[in-house]
């Protein structure tokens, strides 16, 4: 297993307990075989090498003393020859798994690499399939992804019915998933209270989320000797605490009555009136292979009281730590007890205040435990449970996990899903702990942290708010021109409120306050006015943004506008002569100029046009003004008849030629819309008499008529409310007789 979990929690399966838990899971013929010869083998080997340097690495290796050990392990391998035939190269093939187990649980994943490669030389595989998939659990972790597919392939075809073969395949396949989508946490080492040695589980401790207790193995540790498991000092609790600008204070041993003994204490909890301390102690007793054990303590004032041992486990080598509680009565915790799934599993316990003692372990069944261990539980400030798992996909070695709460039931949970990167990665993480939404902690033995090797330290996680920034353009709705000088007005539906001014480009942007808070926040609705200008409307119809259920980065661009107060000018329509037919040809489509209207009325559904139709001053008044009103009323039935527009939004307007069209003459070119600062030009009314003194240029004569043959749009109402506008006038519907 795990250094993590070795200096809080021991295992206490020895080889002998290895190989009948290979045998109770399969319970095969052939498992029974390689079983009961193992064992013989193991039994006679011991026999014969008593004050050996084989006898030692037993030893050393049966008590879990995995630092002593290794070196023991190898001299041993050394020492046995590979002559003797497949007796020979079982007993060395047994010694390059032991080797490679004590670097696994020292956390020297490379080293037990190499020696799980040994195994697989000497075909160890065939007398524990589970070499092939420890081998592929380091090359996974070191990234060999394609090797490391290839060891779990081969051992689900020796183990199909182990589903950890299958969960180390997918891990492969599915890593570049897990990094190409990584979250966007931003992951900060808290070398402030980190060490060379272990720290981990980090846990607040008052309601203030101001003191916080973790595990260290660090120099000052109550124990003075080295755990012979993990060749570090034994681990205690440590305390620190956040002073007012945020930073961790020097970290001390917790104070408390036998909280901090000789022995490995750690991974502790709180209930939520932090009133009781539960945590697990690993006693150590020369030749002896105990299991950890879970204490808890009452708060005495500032300091914790003598604790008392949770009955929990029936036999003295089996492990429970790492608790989890919320209301101190209802606990969650790690444990190899029989009746699991295989490795550690999750548990839980009730506390009976009546009897004063704490209900029989149930295991929290499938939809959590699998046949790897299960570790770490902590609850999530929503109440849904996280904890540490090797035994599904995942990005190598231990991943932090999220099973959702159960609506409904008390205490059940479902559906695990990995937290993935870069929270997780190729080494072993676990522990964690919310703060709030955005901010915890959590352990890793990434190698980027104050030591290089694969040694936990704690880190913190941020989840950055997602950044939105609000730009607003505000532009003549006739002309499409960008308007200068309006003011735009922003609230919030959270009581915020804030005003500018659009520039010469017709904008005016947000995205930072001068103190540095965003102006546009998340979970949050904005409704956005404008304020008109001389010559224009008021606008009265608001544009609103949302960030709910906006996950991601957005910078809104959000166009608005004002109706001008002088005609619309419209995109022209051409008739044939003498006619209110729309003229359909290789240089024109006359009702597609019409869609413009079509558009404004769909986009700006409160508005109530005129339409206008002029003509030019060739022919008699009386003629040119009905000609005018049937246009006006061809471009109405076409909007009503044709495109669906309620008939009340339009009024069509026959003006005669009573109203010559005013342009702006610069240099020799005429033009419909006002030139803007800085250009020379001419205003100029389009009158008969103007008109008439081109009659020799007949090019100018026909262009200046056809400019003032037009249709013009108006505002009539900016109020249309379909439940209650009167009734269109029926006689648009009908063309007026003619000539």
């Amino acid at each position: 297993m795990l250094l993590l979990c070795a200096v809080e929690w021991k295992q206490h399966q020895d080889l002998f307990n290895i190989h009948e838990k290979q045998f109770e899971k399969t319970g095969s013929m052939k498992t029974k075989f390689v079983l009961t010869f193992g064992l013989f083998t193991l039994f006679a080997h011991l026999a014969m090498s008593q004050g050996g340097v084989i006898a030692k690495a037993d030893a050393a290796y049966v008590r879990e003393k995995y630092s002593e050990a290794a070196k023991l392990c190898e001299n041993a391998y050394d020492k046995l020859s590979r002559k003797g035939g497949q007796r020979a190269l079982k007993k060395k093939g047994r010694m390059a798994f032991m080797t490679a187990e004590c670097y696994r649980n020292t956390e020297r994943y490379r080293e037990a690499n190499d020696w799980y490669h040994k195994c697989v030389l000497l075909e160890y595989e065939n007398e524990q399939p589970e070499v092939l998939l420890l081998k592929g659990d380091m090359l996974l972790m070191m990234r060999e992804y394609e090797e490391a597919k290839e060891m779990y392939e081969k051992y689900k075809a020796l183990v199909p019915d182990d589903e950890r073969g299958q969960a180390g395949i997918e891990s492969c396949e599915q890593n570049a998933n897990y990094i190409e989508n990584k979250g966007r946490y931003i992951i900060e080492n808290q070398v402030a209270i980190n060490k060379g040695e272990f720290d981990m589980s980090l846990v607040v401790a008052d309601r203030k989320k101001s003191k916080m207790v973790y595990t260290s193995a660090r120099d000052g540790s109550t124990g003075k000797s080295s755990d012979p498991r993990s060749g570090e000092a034994y681990t205690d609790i440590w305390v620190t605490e956040l002073d007012k600008k945020g930073n961790f204070t020097e970290p001390k041993l917790l104070d408390g009555d036998g909280i901090n003994t000789v022995d490995n204490e750690g991974t502790a909890c709180f209930d939520e009136r932090f009133k009781n301390m539960f945590f697990t102690r690993c006693p150590n007793l020369k030749k002896e292979n105990l299991g950890c054990e879970i204490w808890v303590s009452e708060a005495k004032g500032k300091t914790w009281g003598e604790p008392k041992k949770l009955e929990l486990k029936s036999n003295d080598t089996i492990s429970v730590g790492h608790p989890c509680t919320k209301d101190g009565k209802f606990l969650i915790f790690s444990s190899d007890m029989p009746g699991g799934f295989g490795g550690k599993d999750l548990w839980y316990t009730n506390y009976d205040r009546k009897s004063d003692a704490w209900s029989a372990p149930e295991n929290m069944g499938p939809e959590i435990n699998t046949r790897g261990d299960e570790l770490f539980p902590s609850f999530a400030l929503n109440g849904d449970l996280f904890f540490a798992t090797n035994g599904r996909p995942g990005l190598g070695g231990l991943d932090i996990f999220r099973a959702s709460k159960v609506e409904g039931e008390e205490n059940k949970w479902e559906k695990p899903t990995n937290i993935g990167a870069p929270i997780n990665g190729e080494h072993n993480d676990y522990s964690i702990t919310e703060l709030d939404e955005r901010h915890g902690y959590f352990t890793s033995e990434r190698k980027n942290g104050t030591n290089p090797e694969s040694v936990g330290d704690i880190y913190s996680y941020e989840i950055p708010p997602f950044l939105y920034s609000l730009k607003v353009i505000v532009s003549d709705l006739a002309e499409s021109e960008r308007l200068e000088g309006v003011e735009v007005n922003v609230t919030g539906a959270d009581g915020s409120n804030w005003t500018g001014i659009t520039d010469e480009n017709g904008a005016v942007f947000w995205d930072r306050r001068p103190t540095g808070d965003r102006y546009v926040n998340e979970d949050q609705s904005y409704t956005i006015n404008i304020k008109s200008i001389e010559g224009y409307y008021e606008n009265e119809i608001p544009s609103d943004i949302t960030t709910i259920d906006v996950n991601y980065h957005q910078d809104f661009v959000v166009e608005m506008g004002l109706f001008p107060k002088r005609p619309i000018r419209l995109p022209e329509v051409r008739y044939y002569l003498d006619k209110w037919t729309f003229v359909v040809d290789s240089t024109i489509n006359s009702p597609d100029s019409l869609e413009f209207v079509y558009k404004l009325l769909n986009e700006r559904p409160e508005l109530v046009l005129e339409l206008s139709s002029h003509t030019d001053s060739r022919g008699s008044n009386n003629r040119n003004q009905k000609l005018s009103e049937n246009r006006a009323r061809a471009c109405y039935k076409y909007l009503v008849e044709e495109r669906g527009i309620d008939p009340r939004r339009i009024v069509p307007i026959g003006k005669g030629e009573n109203e010559p069209r005013t342009v702006y003459l610069v240099g020799e070119d005429y033009r419909v819309k006002k030139p803007g600062e800085g250009v020379e030009f001419e205003e100029i009314q389009l009158t008969e008499a103007y008109i008439n003194q081109f009659r020799r240029d007949k090019k100018k004569f026909e262009m200046l008529h056809q400019l003032n043959r037009r249709t013009e749009g108006a505002v009539r109402a900016l109020d249309f409310d379909p439940k209650a506008y009167p009734e269109a006038d029926s006689k648009y519907k009908e063309y007026i007789p003619y000539p």
